[in-house]
């Protein structure tokens, strides 16, 4: 079942909205929301599989939230409202399906046909672009945002003595915000870098389709992370959607892509803190990690381990930042190199491949 947030500012419109969704048995409205401000906040609190947004809204009008929803949480997004919205380009600012609100004189059972026909026409995409992520075995809660083992999930793959230094590496963790901020540090990297490897939040099914526009904006390979893929110079890896990604050292000496289905680790899969801590266990002093906008503390604890493992760490500053979340909270614990506007981080990693910072 596909669980759906209904965002209009109309209580009656919402409450026909939801009883028509709910009379579809693959659907259910898990809540509903009044304008974008509170949707935002019900969308971080219920992780919806799709939302319904109408357009005209107070505060913040639909295709405004629609273009900040697909810049800062990509999800689905069909809008329902008037026929002449249609004129706006929705498709192009990223909703997958438009429902026209019903006109005068049109009865109720034929506006409740569009919705379940429309809705059911995107169950094929649901399956592959949707937030519905497989259950976790167990949800982690962290009690502590202080870098304490015990107030901390566990990391899932343990942490071994300092790694032997191996061949560079970069690591790239980020959030809410980083899909744009990623793309803006990407178009300015050369192709000679060191193999790259990322974990941004982002729903199960967009990851590919980000992968593919990092790799459309920048010089270098960039490709969703598969189980296996060897890592190569010039080249850079982004976590699937649902996956944590690791990374190992073959018998040859190379670096491997290993992707876990596990539990989420600082409310996330993928986490920043399971690849930095893979990445110290197997590059250990010789990698570079990057701590983007963000929110929350994901990738603090393993950050920590890498600074004190001698690795060079920098983190994105607030003026430059979406959410200055996951940056502040490893600025905080002591596990910070050098802090840098997002404008500055392309030449940070090109410095570092050049050997010009440690």
């Amino acid at each position: 079942m596909y669980t759906i947030l209904v965002i209009d500012d109309s209580p009656s419109m919402r409450r026909i909205i939801k009883d028509m969704i709910n009379s579809i048995e693959e659907f259910e409205v898990i809540a509903e929301a009044f304008d974008a401000y509170d949707a935002r906040e019900k969308i971080k609190e219920y992780e919806p599989d799709l939302v319904t947004i109408d357009i005209n809204m107070p505060k913040m009008d639909g295709v405004t939230f629609l273009r900040n929803l697909m810049r800062l949480h990509p999800m689905p997004a069909v809008v329902i409202s008037g026929e002449s919205v249609r004129g706006n380009d929705i498709f192009d600012d990223g909703a997958v399906g438009f429902i026209p609100k019903p006109e005068a004189g049109e009865s109720m059972i034929s506006f409740g046909e569009r919705i379940k026909d429309n809705l059911l026409n995107l169950t094929f995409l649901l399956k592959r672009y949707t937030l519905k992520k497989p259950k976790a075995k167990k949800q982690v809660k962290t009690k502590s945002l202080e870098v304490n083992k015990k107030n901390h999930p566990d990391l899932v793959i343990p942490l071994k003595k300092a790694a032997l230094m191996g061949k560079k590496i970069i690591a790239i963790g980020s959030s809410t915000g980083g899909v744009e901020s990623l793309l803006k540090v990407f178009k300015s990297l050369t192709n000679n870098l060191p193999p790259i490897v990322i974990t941004q939040h982002i729903p199960y099914g967009f990851s590919k389709s980000f992968a593919d526009r990092l790799n459309d904006n920048s010089s270098l390979n960039v490709a969703q992370a598969e189980t296996g893929m060897i890592l190569e110079n010039g080249h850079a890896y982004l976590a699937p959607g649902n996956m944590h990604m690791t990374i190992e050292r073959t018998a040859g000496g190379n670096y491997q892509i290993r992707l876990l289905d596990d539990i989420k680790v600082s409310h996330h899969r993928p986490s920043v803190d399971v690849m930095f801590r893979s990445v110290n266990n197997t590059v250990g002093g010789a990698a570079m990690a990057v701590m983007m906008t963000g929110m929350g503390d994901d990738g603090t604890i393993a950050m920590k381990e890498l600074y004190d493992n001698g690795a060079y760490t920098i983190a994105q500053n607030e003026e430059s930042c979406v959410v200055f979340g996951m940056p502040a909270k490893a600025i905080q614990a002591g596990a910070v190199k050098d802090i840098v506007h997002l404008d500055e981080i392309a030449e940070y990693i090109i410095d570092f491949a050049k050997n010009k910072r440690r």
